[in-house]
Order: structure tokens, then C-alpha cells, then sequence
């Protein structure tokens, strides 16, 4: 005969009686099973939960190829079968077939005798295998409604298309009115051309100095103290998730979780989901096999294009229960206390506060040239750019992680856009654009800079793909942007979002131009343009890659990495990088917009910020 599953626990010692009651009411409490509760929040090991079943006389079962009745499958939801691990699959011999994690619940097999007027028929299963099928075989409405939820809200703000006919049309006319000039007057209309991207370059550049220069006053940082961290208490913290999206993130795992438990958060009110793409076994095998105890729940998202970052956490937001909502990816190693300074931070900011941004900082800023770049990079875009985007209130793109939610209001903007694959930065402009604001808190995320060059052209491409996605959004009616967000708005949204991809992209020619003329002495390029015409282009880029050099050198400062100064001179190759990642991810933006361009993790040898170059 069968035991009780969570009696053979406290038998096999691998909880305590003290656990059980403990289990026992936080099930209660969120309509969950014993079980769910008691993998999902740390009590027990999967493996330990395996060796219990099989002691109580359930031996798991394989059932991803078992065969189900679509009319038995409609009549129950996905996440009551969520919360419970089990699913019903058919009548077979006067009996339902049904798959359980925990055969105990009393709850499930009443729901199957109300239900169907039948006994179940229990197959015992993986509680990972029962949430895969679970997902697979009843998901498609939320994975839908994960897809189309903003095009059906607030169409005008998806990135589903790409080019609108107004764009296409301007674009084909421009390109066919330079077309036609160069055929009639190819040497005035080549100096205009060169005059133009050339002056544009140093506009753009001089716009960015500007704003360092204005940031550098102010500090962004909303600072929360220990004191105030202190003051919190733990039975008055509301429900916060975390979402987690992950793919073929296997061998990071068993870090992610290390991280996640060092959070100062009562266990009981982290809402954690470990969000998995349906195609995806490395990652959930990896979770299978753990031998120690995780502390969160999986989701699997149904196929459904597009495989998208934001898909996947519009689908997790339908089983999400926080008041808050943060995303944290699969290497950050957030500050202890992040979670309850947001709390506290928010519980003092204005009400159209909606978003807490954390600082980002690498652990792996020394290991080689391009994570020196990078760390440069972030250095002057959280110490001096944000805090002067948010001085002359000029819309802020949200960076891809440690973003922390008012979920209420997340879900009202419509959530993140699916087919925007700079899904952040697309959902700062709406919000800002609806009047709402964003705070930087004064805590820190430890992320892995990118210290493989393709690597690094794989990730950054997307990002100005997703820029390029982001101004031909919102700038499909000029008029109405401007009159959402202001003229400071519009035209920082102008200069910022639009204006840095095209830098990238008119880099390279500005610098031909340069070698052309300058290093190789190219008689043609003297024929071409007038020498006052080459003055002005050799001094437009000559000034921008110094006002550029410069503002990296600012950014040491505020943090002190001043090993990293003398890196600042080798902005103008690092441009040279960005530029190639930019022609890359304007060509994915016209054959290929919604691809997202994953970003391998995990490829440092630096695994903790306390081994970071102080």
C-alpha cells in the first residue's frame, strides 16, 4: 500500500515536522499543492522529492508522448493545473486518466470526481514533465494573448510592422531623389551628402556631451539607507516576483539559484519564475537533476512565434502574483537587500513613479579589452547620461535588467512589446509618454560584460536593431509623439533613440573619407570634394571621436576605475565595433526584425563580484 507522500519526507528526514506544518499552510494560503510549495520554495530537493516518491510506492512515469482527449483537456484551466501539477488526460476503462505530482492532493482528486463523475486513475510523474505538457497542451490562449495583448490594446505602439507605408514611401523617395542627383550633378550633391552626415555626426555627439555634462551635476540615485532597510518589516512586505527568462541556460543553473537564495526576502512572499521555452530540455534538465533545493517555479511558454525575451514574460505575467516585478537574466548577481530597498523606495516616491531602475556594474570588468569597453560604457550611461536625461526630462530607455515594476501598472502600459527586441527601451517611451516616471535606486546588479567579440556583435546588434525598431514606432506620427511628449522630449527622443544608430551606420563612411584623403592621399577623393569640404568632414569627426574619448574618461571618475582611463583613447575602434553590429542589425531589421539574437552567458572566468579589479 501507498504511503503518505509528505509523511515518507519527514520519515527520510529530508524535512522536518516543524517544514511540514510550514508547507502545509503556505499551500493553503496560495491554493497550491504540498508539493509545488515545497519545490518551488526551497524546502526540498528534486531529487530528494524522487527518492521520497519511490519510497512511498510511486515510481515516476514518462508521459510527454501519453495520449490525451482534446474535449477532457477544455474542461479544466491551465493554472489551476499549474498550481497542482496535475493534469487529467483521459477516460480510459471507466476511470480518468490523470497525471499528479503529488498523488496526496486531496484537492485535484475531488476536482477529477466533480468533474467527471469517475475515480482517477493516477499516473505518478516529474512535477517538471506535468509542467511542460500542462503548458504545452493548454497554454495557447495565454501565449496568444502574450503575443497580440499590445496590438490589440494599442496597435500604433507595436513593432508587428516593421515599416509603415508613410515610411516606406519617404524612404524610397529620398533614396530615389539621391539616386537621381548623383545622375545630374554627382559631385554637388556628394559634397552635400558629405556636408550633411558629417555635421550630423558631430550634432549627435555634441547632444550626448551635453547631456553628460548636465548629469554630472545631479546625482539620479534615489538613495534608500541601511536605517530605512532596517525599518522594514518582513510580515509587511508585499509579493514580489522575479521573472527569470532563460534559454539553453543549462550550465548557469545552479549559480542562478546560489544568487537567488542570498536575497534578504521572506521566502514565502518571493513569487520566482524560472521562464523556459517549450524546445528548450537543456535548461530543464538541468533543473531536473539539481541535488540541492531551488527557489523557484518553472514556466514553460507554448511554441508560438515570436521567440522573443518579452514573449516570454508576457506569458509569465499570467501567473504572476506580486504587487512588484522585476527581471533579473540567468548571470546577474543583484545586492542582497535590492529587493527591499525597491519596496522602501517606492513607499516614498510620487505615485506616477512606476519603474525603479538598479545600477548595473560587471564583476568581470578587467578580464580583457572589450569588458573594459564595456564597463566604460555603462560607467557613463547610469553615472552621467540617465541622470541627465532625467534632468532635462527627455524620455529614459530602460535597460534590459533590474527593472523593478509596479505590476498594476505594467499591465495597464500593455506590457512589454514582443516584437521589439529592445523590449525595454520601447516600454520607458510609453510610459514616459502616459506621464509616468522612473527612479534609479541606489543598489547594484553584478552582470557579466560580454568578453567574446562575436559574442558581443551578436548582442549589441540587437540592441540597435531594437533602437532602430523603437524610433520607426513611435516615430510613425511625428505630430502626436511631439505632442505626447513635448518638444524636449521629441527632440532628445530624436537624438537619442534615432540618432544612435545612425552614428554607428555613418561612422565607417566618415572615416573612408578620412584614410582616403589623409592616408592614402587618393587624387580623386581631392577632385571630388573641395578642400574646404574635407576641412570641415575631417573636423567634424576628428572633434566627435575626441568629445567622445572624453566623455569615457568622464566616466571613471564617479566610480573610480581609473585603470580604466587610458581605454578611453580606443573609443574610435570600439565605434568601429558598433558600426559593424549596426550595418548587421539594420539588415536583420529588414529581412528579419523579430529575430532575437541570443547572447551566450556564462563564457567569464570571473564568478563573483567579490573577485572584481578594485
Amino acid at each position: 500500500m501507498s504511503l503518505d507522500i509528505r509523511d515518507v519526507l519527514v520519515q527520510d528526514k529530508f524535512i522536518t515536522t516543524a517544514d511540514k506544518d510550514r508547507i502545509l499552510g503556505i499551500a493553503s494560503n496560495l491554493g497550491q499543492s504540498f508539493i509545488k510549495v515545497a519545490l518551488n520554495f526551497g524546502f526540498i530537493s528534486r531529487k530528494n522529492y524522487e527518492r521520497s516518491l519511490i519510497n512511498a510506492g510511486y515510481p515516476l512515469q514518462q508521459i510527454r508522448e501519453e495520449e490525451f482527449d482534446r474535449e477532457l483537456l477544455d474542461k479544466i484551466e491551465l493554472k489551476f493545473a499549474y498550481e497542482h501539477l496535475a493534469l487529467p488526460l483521459r477516460i480510459e476503462n471507466g476511470k480518468v486518466v490523470t497525471l499528479m505530482a503529488d498523488p496526496t492532493d486531496e484537492l485535484f482528486i475531488d476536482f477529477i470526481r466533480f468533474t467527471f463523475d469517475m475515480e482517477p486513475q493516477i499516473i505518478v510523474a516529474s512535477d517538471l514533465d506535468i509542467t511542460w505538457l500542462s503548458h504545452k497542451l493548454l497554454g495557447d490562449k495565454y501565449v496568444k494573448s502574450a503575443v497580440y495583448e499590445l496590438l490589440n490594446r494599442d496597435p500604433a505602439n507595436s513593432a508587428i510592422i516593421t515599416f509603415t507605408a508613410n515610411q516606406l514611401l519617404f524612404i524610397f523617395i529620398s533614396i530615389g531623389l539621391i539616386i537621381i542627383g548623383l545622375f545630374i550633378n554627382f559631385k554637388i550633391v556628394s559634397i552635400v551628402l558629405n556636408v550633411l552626415m558629417s555635421s550630423f555626426f558631430l550634432i549627435a555627439i555634441v547632444f550626448k556631451l551635453f547631456l553628460a555634462l548636465v548629469g554630472s551635476r545631479f546625482e539620479l540615485f534615489q538613495a534608500v539607507t541601511r536605517e530605512e532597510v532596517r525599518k522594514v518589516k518582513n510580515e509587511d512586505l508585499p509579493v514580489y516576483t522575479i521573472h527569470l527568462p532563460v534559454y539553453k541556460e543549462d550550465k548557469l543553473i545552479k549559480k542562478l539559484i546560489w544568487n537567488l537564495q542570498s536575497l534578504d526576502y521572506p521566502r514565502e512572499k518571493l513569487d520566482i519564475k524560472l521562464i523556459i521555452e517549450e524546445d528548450d530540455d537543456k535548461t530543464l534538465n538541468a533543473v531536473r537533476d539539481l541535488d540541492f533545493p531551488a527557489v523557484f517555479e518553472v514556466i514553460v511558454v507554448p511554441f508560438h512565434m515570436p521567440k522573443t525575451k518579452p514573449k516570454a514574460c508576457n506569458y509569465g505575467l499570467h501567473f504572476s502574483r506580486g504587487k512588484y516585478l522585476t527581471i533579473y537574466d540567468a548571470e546577474d548577481i543583484p545586492d542582497t537587500d535590492q529587493l527591499k530597498k525597491v519596496v522602501a523606495l517606492f513607499a516614498k516616491l510620487p505615485s506616477n513613479y512606476i519603474c525603479v531602475q538598479s545600477a548595473l556594474n560587471y564583476f568581470n570588468r578587467g578580464e580583457n579589452f572589450l569588458t573594459r569597453m564595456f564597463t566604460l560604457e555603462y560607467s557613463y550611461w547610469f553615472d552621467y547620461m540617465l541622470p541627465g536625461l532625467d534632468t532635462m526630462d527627455i524620455p529614459i530607455p530602460l535597460g534590459g535588467t533590474s527593472n523593478h515594476f509596479k505590476m498594476a501598472n505594467l499591465l495597464e502600459l500593455g506590457a512589454w512589446d514582443p516584437f521589439n527586441v529592445t523590449e525595454d527601451a520601447d516600454l520607458g517611451l510609453r510610459a514616459y509618454s502616459k506621464g509616468y516616471k522612473v527612479a534609479i535606486v541606489n543598489s547594484t546588479t553584478y552582470e557579466e560584460a560580454n568578453n567574446d567579440f562575436f559574442n558581443w556583435i551578436r548582442q549589441r546588434s540587437r540592441w540597435i536593431k531594437g533602437y532602430m525598431q523603437t524610433y520607426l514606432v513611435h516615430m510613425r506620427n511625428p505630430v502626436k509623439l511631439w505632442k505626447k511628449v513635448g518638444w524636449k522630449g521629441f527632440l532628445g527622443f530624436n537624438f537619442f533613440i534615432g540618432a544612435t544608430p545612425l552614428t554607428f551606420l555613418a561612422y565607417p563612411l566618415l572615416l573612408s573619407v578620412f584614410l582616403f584623403y589623409v592616408a592614402f592621399d587618393l587624387r580623386f577623393i581631392r577632385e571630388l570634394f573641395p578642400d574646404w569640404v574635407l576641412f570641415i568632414s575631417i573636423f567634424n569627426l576628428m572633434v566627435g571621436n575626441i568629445l567622445m574619448i572624453y566623455v569615457n574618461m568622464m566616466a571613471v571618475f564617479k566610480r573610480r576605475y581609473y585603470e580604466l582611463i587610458l581605454f578611453a583613447i580606443a573609443n574610435p575602434i570600439y565605434w568601429l565595433m558598433h558600426s559593424a553590429a549596426a550595418y548587421k542589425g539594420l539588415w536583420q531589421l529588414i529581412v528579419n526584425p523579430f529575430y532575437w539574437e541570443k547572447t551566450n552567458h556564462g563564457l567569464s572566468k570571473v564568478n563573483n563580484p567579490t573577485n572584481v579589479v578594485k
